[in-house]
């Protein structure tokens, strides 16, 4: 348990409520839940306001309900998707985000609406990929760096 978050915080789904899907992540997922709320932790302590959770860990079934990625880092507990209202406008917290250099992401993503962080793999080097979602037709592709 983080700081600032809860596995609960981390593992709900309102797609998982409203189709009565059990959403408890495997005894496998939880080390990566750790390190992500540690993640946030960071994070919500360098911006000084609250943090809310839209996406954490995704059960494979949720993951297809809501259409994430096939591969998607929130099914192995990796990445989650939030906003920060009170710290100002989405793009103003990727850039925040962005600049913050102890914070080892794998990927870092402005979808619009929300930002979505993954951590990499254990073990693994980050990529500090920092890319913008584009929606066009409903299809998402993405462009390098922040608009």
């Amino acid at each position: 348990m983080g700081a600032y978050f809860s596995l609960a915080e981390l593992t709900h789904s309102q797609m998982a409520v409203r189709y009565g899907l059990d959403n408890s992540p495997p005894e496998s997922v939880l080390a990566n839940l750790d390190r992500l709320m540690a993640t946030l932790d960071y994070i919500r302590e360098s911006i000084g306001v609250p943090i809310i959770i839209t996406s954490g860990y995704r059960s494979p079934r949720v993951n297809r309900l809501v259409g994430g990625a096939q591969h998607s880092a929130h099914m192995d507990g990796r990445a989650a998707d939030f906003i920060a209202p009170r710290f100002g406008s989405l793009l103003r917290l990727a850039q925040h985000v962005r600049g913050l250099s102890t914070v080892r992401y794998d990927q870092l993503i402005y979808e619009g609406d929300w930002l979505h962080l993954s951590i990499p793999r254990a073990g693994c080097e980050p990529r500090q990929e920092v890319l913008t979602a584009v929606f066009t037709d409903g299809h998402a592709w993405y462009s390098q760096g922040l608009p």
